[in-house]
């Protein structure tokens, strides 16, 4: 899952949000660095994606991508999830995408100083080109490939990844909506308290 579907599977707590934020950047046990709630929220991102890279359904929706992307079709669909989910928000928040994305900004910016620095330094970017919002239409998804290709080693298909996705858009949102009813149930059971740590 990529920074929308994490956000939002962090519940009320705000630490819990700021760490399921930084998980990717947060390596070994460097978790152990940061206030109780942060830490668990790190480890909260770690076992999303550890559910995530395991599912049936996921491995379903990355073949997919795998012609065009191959190792990296992971990447493409945690995008193309973001992308459903945000599209489809109604259907999972009571506030609406704006109001969720400036609580969402508001909340990571007044723990500014608790960032990795390779966070710190793309923050205000993603808060300036709204790029949690932008997710909703093919038009930001595109945008989104396309700069993640510049700066990683995503390969630059991103043309081919929107085609793949209007192709194929019923059964890659069913695989989706499937999934996240898991993913929902797992990270409620799992609670915040109590995570594996590792």
């Amino acid at each position: 899952m990529n920074y929308l579907a994490h956000l939002y599977l962090s519940g009320s707590s705000e630490q819990i949000m700021v760490g399921n934020f930084i998980g990717d950047y947060v390596k070994g046990k460097s978790y152990q660095n940061y206030p109780q709630d942060i830490s668990d929220g790190i480890l909260l991102h770690r076992a999303i994606d550890s559910f995530t890279d395991s599912h049936e359904l996921v491995a379903q929706s990355k073949d997919f991508f795998r012609p065009a992307y191959r190792r990296y079709s992971g990447v493409v669909v945690d995008i193309i999830f973001d992308h459903i989910l945000a599209s489809n928000w109604d259907m999972y928040s009571d506030k609406s995408l704006p109001e969720f994305t400036k609580y969402a900004h508001r909340v990571l910016l007044s723990n500014y100083l608790s960032l990795p620095i390779r966070v710190k330094k793309f923050l205000p970017f993603l808060i300036k080109n709204k790029r949690l919002e932008s997710y909703a239409t093919l038009t930001g998804i595109h945008q989104t490939l396309e700069v993640m290709s510049r700066y990683s080693s995503l390969p630059d298909k991103y043309d081919q990844a929107i085609e793949v996705l209007q192709e194929n858009y019923a059964p890659l949102e069913d695989l989706f909506q499937a999934f996240f009813v898991e993913l929902m149930d797992y990270v409620e059971d799992l609670g915040v308290l109590g995570l594996p740590r590792h």
